[in-house]
Formats: structure tokens, sequence, C-alpha cells
């Protein structure tokens, strides 16, 4: 059985060496791949948004679907709940990322604003006592302002707690006791139990002026009743002051109807925001995202949706309850951070990573090639000594066998230097130790032509002859 080839094996373990290196770098690869894939998916944020069928459930599902037809980064998940309290409730339980709620709801206490879903108007009226067609005169003991609802039942639209929480606070603010007025709730499909109701005096509704179903109220207790007379809030700016949640507002004349004029004149109000919350530990970076996206879609929301028309940015330049969130406010107030601020840091890390990824990869080709220098020694020493017996070689015949057994060492060094097994201060000592074995073999052959095959070579005068 004939020995091993140290040539061979030398080869074989090479290739072993390198296949692991190809390994290694697919799975590098594909990791990053994996990792890239993963950064680049849309971030899908829940909103929560209730009851089924209501205008804010409608609204937030046409931001959805232009969310996912506009948007890379950003999708929304629609939750459909109960109404705004559940949703809040979900969103203090970390439930859902977003949720649609009232100003003046209980909500957590680390809830922040996103962006203004619509303004809520509150609408104060009584009856004339007259039907809405006969002829206007003056009806005494009527009442005409907020002062005059003590010993009188308001009917308020909507059965939310949150209603008659805004009637309590407009009654304290303008200097009627709270327990000496009654309250009736209706739901939003009893309004024309609401204008039938003999025991009302007075009414009380809240949504955005261009609501349908404050239109509608007013409507039918004028049918009912008689014209409608809207009590101002005269106390609005100091109710304002006291509860942040509120803000001073006027409602425009003939806003309900034109002719005849409801309100004849601009009547002082307070409002209510309808509003698109997260909770504080949302980071900067999502809610920033979403909040551009909104805005970016809502013209195209709001050709399909008239009610999207009533988005609005959050007042960052005044106190809110709840305070704006900080993503929002810093693309409000173009105080954003840019990409590099934010990840500038992340990218010196990632340099100093990659720089030690190159220190441990270079290390590991050594490692990997660490028999590959005494190879490559070897392959010097064995032409050394091929160069000696080359000085010695008794006919043409032995020279030409060094060589070929030289040749071949040619052919594996050059295979190494290509595979980048040795470097080129390595490649030059072997060329140098080559160009000796060839002048060598040349000088041989003279001398075995010449009959002089007796005198051995020296490289003494060899490498003095070169100088």
């Amino acid at each position: 059985m004939s020995p091993p080839d140290p040539a061979r094996s030398a080869h074989d373990g090479r290739q072993r060496r390198l296949l692991i290196v190809l390994v290694l770098g697919f799975v590098a690869f594909g990791a990053a791949a994996a990792g890239l894939f993963y950064v680049l998916q849309p971030d899908t944020l829940r909103i929560a948004v209730g009851p089924a069928g209501s205008d804010d459930q409608r609204v937030v599902q046409a931001m959805a679907d232009a969310f996912a037809d506009e948007s890379r980064t950003v999708r929304l998940a629609p939750i459909t709940t109960g109404g705004a309290a559940e949703s809040l409730a979900l969103l203090a339980a970390d439930k859902t990322d977003l949720a649609i709620g009232r100003g003046d709801l209980g909500m957590p206490s680390d809830a922040q604003t996103l962006a203004v879903l619509r303004k809520n108007y509150v609408v104060l009226w009584s009856s004339s006592g007259r039907r809405g067609d006969e002829p206007r005169k003056k009806a005494n003991g009527k009442i005409a302002e907020i002062a005059q609802l003590a010993g009188h039942k308001v009917g308020i639209v909507g059965r939310t707690g949150a209603n008659v929480a805004v009637l309590r606070t407009i009654l304290e603010g303008s200097g009627v006791p709270p327990d000496k007025v009654a309250t009736a709730q209706f739901g939003t499909d009893e309004i024309e139990k609401l204008a039938q109701d003999s025991t009302l005096d007075a009414y009380l509704a809240i949504g955005p002026l261009d609501s349908k179903i404050t239109a509608d109220a007013i409507a039918a207790t004028a049918r009912a009743r008689g014209a409608p007379t809207f009590l101002p809030i005269d106390a609005s700016e100091a109710i304002a002051l006291k509860h942040p949640r509120y803000e001073a507002e006027e409602i425009p004349g003939s806003v309900f109807s034109a002719k005849p004029a409801w309100p004849e004149d601009k009547v002082d109000t307070i409002s209510v925001n309808h509003l698109i919350l997260a909770k504080k530990e949302l980071s900067e970076t999502r809610a920033a995202a979403f909040f551009r996206q909104l805005f970016a879609v809502r013209d195209t929301i709001t050709q399909g949706l008239a009610g999207a028309a009533h988005i609005a940015k959050p007042d960052t330049e005044k106190e809110t309850e709840p305070s704006v969130h900080r993503g929002a406010a810093a693309v409000i107030n173009g105080t954003e951070r840019t990409f590099l601020d934010k990840y500038s840091d992340y990218f010196w890390f990632a340099l100093l990573v990659l720089s030690g990824i190159g220190s441990a990869a270079e290390w590991l080709r050594r490692y990997l090639n660490r028999d590959e220098p005494d190879d490559d020694t070897s392959r010097r020493s064995r032409v050394l000594a091929a160069l000696s017996e080359v000085r010695k070689a008794p006919s043409e015949q032995d020279l030409s066998q060094w060589q070929r057994e030289v040749d071949a060492i040619i052919v594996e060094t050059l295979k190494d230097y290509d595979d980048g097994a040795i470097d080129q201060d390595d490649l030059a000592a072997f060329g140098l130790v080559l160009e000796l074995f060839n002048h060598a073999v040349a000088e041989r052959r003279e001398a075995l032509q010449s009959g002089a095959a007796d005198q051995p070579l020296t490289v003494g005068p060899t490498l003095a002859s070169r100088r």
C-alpha cells in the first residue's frame, strides 16, 4: 500500500476549510437577510374603537383601508368594542396599542393624545312652548339661560355617563347647584321619545357641529315642543381654565338650520375632543410614523367618508389633558430627530462590531490555514533539497526528473496563492528559491554537456555571479 500523498492531504484539508468558510458565510448571509426582512415588515398597530356601526368605527376602518393601500411602514388592525369606555379599558390593559375615546372619559393615567378624531360641541337648548310654524312671540317663564335650569329637568342625548358629567360641570361653573337639576338620558335611537317627553324643559346633545344626531334632536323637539332657544354657556372660558379637558368655543349662527336660523346668532359653549390615544410607553418612532401616515391619507379618507374631515392635529402650544404624545409633538413642532440622530450610536456600534467580525474572520482564516505556512516552508525546503540533488545529478534524465518534481511543487504553490492560503511575501521567497533551482539546473546541464559532470556545483559562486 502506497504511503499517503502529503500534497493531496494538504489539498483536501484546504478544500474542507474552504467549505467551512462558505457554510459560515451562507449562515451569516441568511441571518442578515432574515433580520432585514423582519425589519422591513410593516409595523401593525392595534386600535380599539366602538361600537360597531358607529361613525368612529367607520372612520377607523377607512383609516385602516387607506393605510393598507398607501403605507409600506404602518398598518392598522381595528378591534371593535362596545364603546369608548371599553376601548380605553383595553388600552389600560395593554391589549391594544391605540384607542378611540372622548377626552373627558376615565382613561389610563399614562394615556396621551396622538390626534384629534373630531371636536364635540355641547349644545344646550330649551323649547319656546310654541309650534315651529306659529308666529314668534316672547314666552314668559320659558328657560333662556342656564341659571334658570334650577328646578327643571334636562333630557340628555346619549347614555354615556360622561354627558351627565359635562352637564354637572356646566351647572357648577354657571353657579347652579347640580342637585337642583333633574336629568333623563335617551339613546341616540330614541330621539322621538325624547321630543315627546313632556316632563323635559331643556335638552343637551354633544357632537360635531354637523352631527346628524344633534340636528335631528333639535328638529324633533321643535316639531313637538316649539322653536328652540339656545342657552349660552357664559362661563365657558372659566370652565376651560379649571378643566383642561374642555375648551371654550362658539356655535356659529344658522349652523343647525338656515331657515329658520338655528341659532340666530353665535352661542358660547364648551367642547370636548374625541381623541386617538396611545399610552406614553408607545415609542416615539412608532407614534410619529402613525401620525405622519394618518395626515398623509386624511384627504383620501375624506373623499369617501365626510366624517374624516374632522381629524385634526392636537394643540401643542398649550397645556391639554391628556397631554400630546412626544412622537406626534415632534412631527408637529418639527423637532423630530432624523434617522442619523436616532441611530448614529447604533452605526458606530455596528462599525465596531463589523471591525471585530473582520478581525475574527481573519483570525479564523489564519487558524484554519495554520498549517499552510509550514506547507509553504516545506515546499521551499523540497525545492532546496532538489537543488542539492541537481548539483550532483549524473545525467540529463535525472535533471528532467527533478524538474518535473519541482514543476508539481510550483503548481501546488500557485494554487495555494490563488486560494489565499499564502501571501505575496511567501510567494516572493518561493520565487527566489525557484530561481536558484533553475540556475543550478542550467549550470548542471551545461556541465554534463561539456563532460565536467564530476565537478559539483556550489551556491556561493551562483549568488556571487548574480550580484
